[in-house]
């Protein structure tokens, strides 16, 4: 369904521009458990972490998962033919046939409040190596109590399959915060029946029970202070991203708004199967990535290769990825 965004310098980024400053960062990669001492050492994969600093927040991002999948050409560029798909793949030193997507909820610390912003496949994925978010909460030194608010971009089944474990909610004391437009789109009983009947359902079965402790908003709300919404829409009907701000460092919490780093920044206007408004995703990947651009700001992308955090420079029609080294180090 066509949609409307509001999207501006002003609105986007505020009167602060800035940079990222962060503190050393940590990673978690595997730890080794002698679970079975006669049978020798059995290995157990951590899921992988990473903290930085944006002034004085802590941010801690986790790999919920990551989905190997073949056919890009069926996901990305489907306006394209697949020639043109696997072309810019292969100049980019990616595989033309197969790619990886991975999923990177994010916890933000504020010192008051502690944040996280999707909740991603949740318990339905742990057979496939998914569903990683609470062991890497744990691996990062939070547990699913400490977490006070639970954002949601948007109600994509990888963002709100965390949301109950066990039938109960994964995050017992936290508030919720949801944009308006998209939960009622996604709560709407005119969804059953129609292709968004899958999504509808997920939406009933995990975000309405918490509908009592959610507070909806729209574009240009404040979650915390330093936390604010800009809506996005696109993607989906509803779809918010986040400025993070602390002192006079940024970082943008895009969400999904591009979902691959090469075929979605690099050729923007390329449709992509799961955005269901294609003219309006196209049209905000490029306010959003033009502002990121041209203010030199690190983003924050959901589907990025993990740790999902980079910036982009604008190259003809689109944008070349460029991921973080050390410049949240010193």
């Amino acid at each position: 369904m066509p949609m409307s965004f509001s999207l501006n310098r002003r609105t986007l980024f505020g009167a602060v521009g800035g940079g990222l400053l962060s503190a050393p960062f940590l990673m978690s990669r595997a730890a080794v458990a002698d679970t079975n001492p006669g049978a020798g050492m059995k290995k157990t994969q951590l899921p992988d972490i990473h903290q930085f600093k944006v002034g004085t927040f802590n941010v801690v991002v986790v790999k919920d998962g990551a989905r190997p999948m073949e056919k890009p050409n069926e996901i990305f560029g489907t306006n394209q033919t697949p020639e043109a798909v696997g072309e810019l793949l292969a100049q980019n030193f990616l595989p033309a046939d197969r790619f990886v997507n991975s999923f990177s909820p994010t916890l933000i610390d504020t010192g008051s409040d502690v944040v996280l912003f999707d909740t991603g496949l949740g318990a339905a994925a742990r057979e496939q190596g998914g569903g990683r978010l609470l062991d890497g909460l744990a691996a990062a030194g939070y547990s699913p109590e400490q977490v006070s608010i639970v954002v949601l971009t948007h109600m994509h089944g990888d963002h709100i399959g965390g949301l109950m474990e066990n039938g109960a909610p994964a995050f017992k004391n936290a508030r919720y915060v949801a944009g308006q437009v998209e939960y009622d789109f996604w709560s709407d009983k005119a969804r059953e029946g129609s292709p968004a009947e899958g999504g509808h359902k997920a939406v009933l079965a995990n975000v309405v029970p918490l509908a009592e402790k959610t507070t909806f908003i729209g574009d240009n709300a404040t979650v915390v202070p330093g936390i604010t919404s800009m809506l996005a829409a696109g993607h989906s009907p509803g779809h918010m991203i986040f400025r993070v701000e602390s002192g006079d460092k940024q970082l943008i919490l895009t969400a999904d708004t591009a979902n691959h780093f090469v075929l979605s920044l690099q050729r923007p206007d390329w449709e992509v199967r799961y955005d269901m408004d294609k003219a309006a995703a196209a049209a905000t990947r490029k306010k959003v990535f033009d502002m990121i651009a041209t203010d030199r700001l690190g983003f924050l992308g959901y589907h990025m290769p993990f740790p999902a955090v980079g910036f982009v420079e604008k190259v003809d029609a689109g944008y070349r990825f460029v991921p973080k080294s050390y410049q949240f180090d010193i």
